[in-house]
């Protein structure tokens, strides 16, 4: 059994050419190594980098559009600066059953025909400055 898998070569997890050297091994050189684990790690990176990308952008967007604090938009202005309404950060019900979709300190409240109360509480900047919850 021994000699058989001695004789028997492993392929290189990356490329496929035969190992040389230990009987662990699993690949044939430090580059395989390491484009292997790149590419088993990069999918998951890249995905949580372009949610956080889009967050960025959604804040960026609504606070452009909102130096005030409070103001109204029409949909097509949000669409037309690349704001992804797939991404935000928290939902806000209020008693009377408004929903607010906020992008960190930046909210909006859909009206109706395509209009957007744009908000911004500013209460989420404090909380989070003094390192409460």
């Amino acid at each position: 059994m021994l000699a058989e898998s001695a004789t028997r070569k492993k392929g290189c997890l990356e490329c496929g050419e035969p190992i040389q050297g230990r009987t662990d091994k699993k690949f044939c050189s430090d580059a395989c190594r390491n484009l292997f684990h790149y590419r088993a790690n990069n999918a998951p990176i890249n995905y949580v980098r372009n949610v956080v990308n889009a967050l960025k952008r959604n804040r960026r967007i609504l606070g452009e559009l909102n130096p005030g604090g409070k103001t109204k938009v029409h949909r097509d202005k949000l669409v037309e600066r690349g704001y992804n309404f797939m991404y935000h950060t928290n939902i806000y019900r209020t008693k009377v059953g408004n929903v607010y979709v906020f992008c960190f300190e930046h909210g909006y409240l859909e009206l109706s025909e395509n209009w957007y109360a744009l908000v911004r509480r500013d209460e989420y900047l404090e909380k989070a400055g003094d390192g409460q919850p």
